[in-house]
């Protein structure tokens, strides 16, 4: 898996960066080209020289590196080398480079060749116990994954303090086994493609107060959006109301209702090879509008009636135009399954549906995990095993990209 892949590994200043001459060693024997950059603490713990001699190329240290090969030049050496790589690791990645990587700080070789990165990064978190599990780094971790990055926990163990718990830099087969199985899952086979993706719930007003929504986070559609980037994809993302934080080099246009959801798909769903619609759009939406908040009215007992009307079927309308566009809707099912999605399939004109069961364990809204079944319009059905929805993501573009050509 790692033959002529190219790595890019990022040093940061923490104790654990005097395992990463081993662990470049490692990777250039399973056939892998290794190239570093270090912030200015990290050369404290390890040489630039070392790293060098070891890589057979030249080290970055800090934001302003003397560079000597013609391949990468000194005024946009962190563009050079994130068009080079795979993939970019970071370790040990300290809270403060985990810290400056969640505002977006880019102030030493390390965290501006990550901001730069449109390949995968990968950050392997080592610091003591306290450090890692203070509220600030947690959120900063969560704030990241949000935005694409990848995680590798901390292992377990007797710290450098002398303290003993979560903290310490993995051993180092994990880290490259970690590595290899993201690059097998984030195939770069969608450079060049153009795909619409959307996403979350809609909501529906009632009056300036309420509405009609549904229980849509928007994970399984940011994730798609995340994982579509890291394969090459230039992603436009049109999303209802959502908390999640926008992934890395995703164009995202905010909607509120069907309508608004309608009209921003129409208006960007030109020149794309693929439309995925993950959203959870409304079918219906109130007739009536009330300008003033509905007050409840304690002497009457009768129940209080919303009219509703179909919203615009966004999904038939594209089935029926989408000329060479690969169309891919998503459906939601909780009886009936496979023969109600396969109805949706038929009936819009779609070139595969993506089917969930919300109530499966592990699937459903707001979680972290999915379960799916992919029903293409020619071809087997297949039933994908629980998951994260990020790498339920790659395998639904994996096949996908096939369908696309």
């Amino acid at each position: 898996m790692l033959r002529n892949k190219k790595i890019l590994i990022g040093v940061t200043g923490g104790i654990a960066a005097y395992k990463i001459p081993q662990l470049v060693r490692d990777f250039k024997k399973n056939g892998a080209e290794i190239k570093v950059v270090m912030t200015d603490s990290a050369t404290e713990f390890v040489t630039a020289l070392t790293l060098s001699t070891l890589t057979q190329n030249e080290v970055v240290v800090g934001s302003f590196p003397r560079l000597t090969e013609s391949i990468l030049q000194a005024s946009t050496w962190h563009i050079d080398l994130a068009q080079w790589a795979d993939v970019m690791l970071i370790a040990p990645a300290t809270a403060n480079t985990i810290a400056k990587l969640s505002y977006g700080i880019a102030d030493n070789s390390v965290t501006t060749l990550a901001l730069a990165m449109r390949g995968p990064v990968m950050l392997s978190p080592s610091m003591d116990v306290d450090m890692w599990n203070h509220p600030i780094t947690q959120s900063n971790i969560s704030q990241l994954q949000q935005l694409g990055y990848h995680i590798l926990q901390p292992a377990e163990g007797e710290l450098a303090s002398g303290l003993t718990g979560a903290g310490r830099l993995p051993d180092l087969p994990k880290i490259q086994q970690s590595i290899e199985n993201l690059l097998a899952e984030t195939n770069r086979d969608l450079i060049g493609k153009k795909i619409l993706i959307t996403a979350g719930p809609t909501y529906e007003p009632i009056d300036p107060v309420r509405f009609i929504g549904n229980r849509s986070s928007g994970k399984m559609g940011f994730a798609l959006a995340a994982a579509a980037v890291h394969r090459g994809a230039e992603v436009t993302l049109v999303t209802g109301k959502t908390h999640l934080t926008t992934p890395r080099l995703v164009k995202r246009i905010d909607v509120v209702t069907a309508a608004q959801m309608y009209n921003a798909v129409m208006k960007n769903k030109h020149n794309k090879d693929s439309i995925i619609m993950a959203a959870a759009v409304a079918d219906y939406t109130p007739v009536k509008f009330y300008n003033q908040k509905i007050k409840k009215n304690l002497q009457d007992k009768n129940q209080f009636i919303i009219q509703l009307k179909p919203t615009k079927d966004i999904l038939k309308e594209l089935g029926i135009k989408k000329g060479k566009t690969v169309l891919v809707g998503f459906a939601v099912e909780t009886e009936n399954e496979i023969k109600n999605a396969k109805m949706k399939l038929y009936d819009k004109n779609l070139d595969a549906i993506v089917l969930n069961n919300p109530t499966e364990d592990g699937a459903g809204f707001d979680v972290e995990t999915n379960i799916a079944i992919f029903i293409p319009q020619k071809g087997n059905v297949e039933k994908l095993p629980k998951m994260s929805k990020y790498q339920l993501a790659h395998q639904i573009l994996q096949r996908i990209s096939k369908l696309i050509g």
